[in-house]
C-alpha cells in the first residue's frame, strides 16, 4: 500500500507503524475540505495495507487540530450539496475508524477541537500533554455535534458529564480529560513520544490477531450505539448549517467577538 494520494495528512511507515500527521501547522490543523477528504478514506486504506499493524494519529506543530477552518464553514453555509459532501465524509470517517481492527493510537499536544476532538477520542489509545485541550464547541458556532461527540463522549465518561460539556462547549485539559476517563492518560510533553511509541510497539509485539479481533468485539458495541445515533445528529447538523445562529456565530469568532444569537 502506498500513499501518495495524500497531502494534507502526512503519511509515514516504519517497522509496521503508519504514522498519520495532520499537516496545517500555520492553522492549527483546522480541517478545510482538502484534510476533510483525505480522513474519509485512510483508515480504509490503512485496514488495507498488509505492512502496517499499529496506526498513531497526530498533528504538526503545537495543536493537534483546532476544528473545522472557519473560513471554509462559513463558505458552505446555505450551500446543501457542499453540506451534504461534509456529512458524507463525516460518516465514512467515523464508520472507517470504528471498522479498522489495527489500534489507534492519538498523540494530543495542543488543541483537540470539534472534528479534531472525536477524532482523537475514536482512537483506542489517547496520549495527551497535561495542558491539551479537548472541545467539542459545536453549540459555540450554533451546531449541531454531528461529527461524533454526541456518540463517544457519553460512553466514555457517562450521559451526565458528557452533557455537561457538549451542551456548552467548554474545554478541559489533558489532566482534566485522564480524570474523568476522556482519555488514556496524561503525560508530560518530553515523555510523550516515548509512552505512544512504546505502546505501539507493544501492540506490534502481542498476539495480533487476538488483539485486533478484541478491539473489533468492543467496537461491535460501540457501532450500535453510533448507527443509533449519527443519522440523527448529521441531520440536525444539517439543519443547524442553514440557520442564521450559524453564520452569526462564525462571523463572530472571525472578528473575535462573541456572537450574539437570535435562535433563529
Amino acid at each position: 500500500m502506498e500513499y501518495q494520494n495524500y497531502e494534507a495528512l502526512q503519511i509515514e511507515r516504519d517497522s509496521g507503524i503508519l504514522r498519520v500527521t495532520i499537516n496545517r501547522p500555520e492553522a492549527r490543523n483546522a480541517i478545510n475540505p482538502q484534510l476533510h477528504e483525505e480522513f474519509s478514506r485512510i483508515f480504509s486504506d490503512a485496514e488495507r495495507d498488509r505492512e502496517t499493524d499499529v496506526v498513531i494519529l497526530t498533528g504538526a506543530g503545537d495543536a493537534f487540530c483546532a476544528g473545522g477552518d472557519l473560513n471554509w464553514l462559513l463558505d458552505m453555509h446555505g450551500k446543501p450539496a457542499e453540506q451534504y459532501e461534509t456529512i458524507r465524509n463525516d460518516r465514512m470517517i467515523q464508520n472507517t475508524m470504528l471498522d479498522l481492527e489495527k489500534p489507534i493510537i492519538a498523540r494530543v499536544v495542543g488543541p483537540a477541537v470539534g472534528l479534531g476532538c472525536s477524532l482523537a477520542l475514536y482512537c483506542d489509545f489517547v496520549y495527551a500533554t497535561p495542558k491539551a485541550r479537548f472541545a467539542d464547541p459545536h453549540v459555540s458556532v450554533g451546531l449541531v455535534a454531528g461529527d461524533g461527540g454526541a456518540v463517544i463522549w457519553p460512553q466514555l465518561i457517562g450521559y451526565a458529564r458528557a452533557k455537561r460539556y457538549l451542551l456548552t462547549g467548554d474545554p478541559i485539559t489533558g489532566v482534566e480529560a485522564e480524570k474523568l476517563g476522556l482519555i488514556t492518560e496524561a503525560v508530560e510533553e518530553d515523555q510523550l513520544d516515548a509512552t505512544v511509541d512504546a505502546m505501539a510497539q507493544r501492540m506490534i509485539d502481542g498476539a495480533k490477531h487476538a488483539i485486533r479481533w478484541t478491539k473489533a468485539s468492543i467496537n461491535a458495541g460501540l457501532k450500535q450505539v453510533a448507527n443509533a445515533v449519527l443519522d440523527r445528529a448529521a441531520a440536525y447538523e444539517a439543519m443547524s448549517q442553514t440557520l442564521e445562529d450559524h453564520r452569526i456565530a462564525l462571523e463572530a469568532f472571525q472578528n473575535r467577538e462573541t456572537p450574539k444569537f437570535l435562535g433563529k
